[in-house]
């Protein structure tokens, strides 16, 4: 792949990852849809085990929060996967990056050890952050001609495609969980930028993304999604349901198909 392309992909991850990480950890503790909490099987079992101490001196940062029962596992599960793929890739990035970096910088990654966890204490945010800084090259030998020292070497090639590979995969999970109870629905309407087939995503009766089939080469004013489609996001349809209703009062458009989406 392209390295400026395997960039590009690799930081919008990390950032969808920061732009959903507050969404995921609140659908945390969304209870689950189950009718009965806990299962009457396992109430005993629990109580016994509530009794018992509590220890984090072990516990990654995400575990010592306070998470209500009962969870959304789905959620949790997510979490943890993500929050550990991002420590792991800011380790391995720092690995070959920092060697010559002081200890004292602030915006050096340091490790966990049996004293502690590092900056795994910061969180997942502070990982990606980190993480988007070394493939952007950012305070390395090709970004400063004079000054001090650079802070970080170059991320060489096999760790920029293992920070491309594990950001997706990250960016892919987050948005999997938050997608679970999605419907979609294909539109009658078309793209107005390039007259590709657009789908609708709704949640609880609402709709919460528009997608549109035509790829990189439409002109829609808005980002590209990791499967390479236009998105409209809720805070972005404003000018897509003006065209929807638009089409609708010229005709182009069925109203009951135009009025179904401007009123989502």
């Amino acid at each position: 792949m392209n390295q400026t392309r395997a960039i590009d992909q690799t930081v919008a991850a990390l950032r969808l990852v920061r732009d959903k990480w507050g969404a995921l950890l609140a659908a945390v503790e969304a209870p689950p849809t189950a009718a009965d909490w806990p299962p009457r099987e396992t109430t005993g079992f629990l109580d016994k085990v509530a009794e018992g101490p509590l220890l984090v001196e072990d516990r990654e940062p995400y575990a010592l929060r306070a998470h209500p029962a009962p969870l959304n596992l789905t959620a949790h599960d997510a979490v943890v996967a993500v929050e550990g793929m991002l420590f792991d890739l800011a380790d391995t990035c720092a690995a070959v990056t920092q060697e010559h970096t002081p200890l004292d910088e602030l915006h050096r990654w340091n490790f966990r050890t049996q004293h502690g966890h590092g900056s795994r204490t910061q969180g997942a945010h502070w990982a990606s952050v980190y993480v988007e800084g070394r493939v952007l090259g950012e305070q390395t030998d090709g970004e400063q001609t004079d000054g001090p020292d650079p802070l970080f070497a170059p991320l060489p090639g096999w760790a920029l495609h293992e920070a491309h590979r594990v950001a997706r995969q990250c960016a892919d999970r987050v948005l999997r969980t938050l997608r679970h109870d999605e419907r979609s629905a294909s539109s009658r309407y078309p793209c107005p930028w390039c007259a590709s087939p657009l789908t609708s995503y709704s949640a609880s009766g609402d709709v919460q993304r528009i997608t549109c089939s035509g790829g990189p080469s439409c002109s829609a004013p808005v980002p590209l999604d990791l499967d390479g489609h236009r998105v409209w996001e809720r805070a972005d349809m404003g000018p897509l349901l003006a065209l929807f209703a638009a089409a609708m009062e010229s005709g182009e458009a069925t109203a009951e198909h135009a009025c179904a989406v401007i009123s989502s």
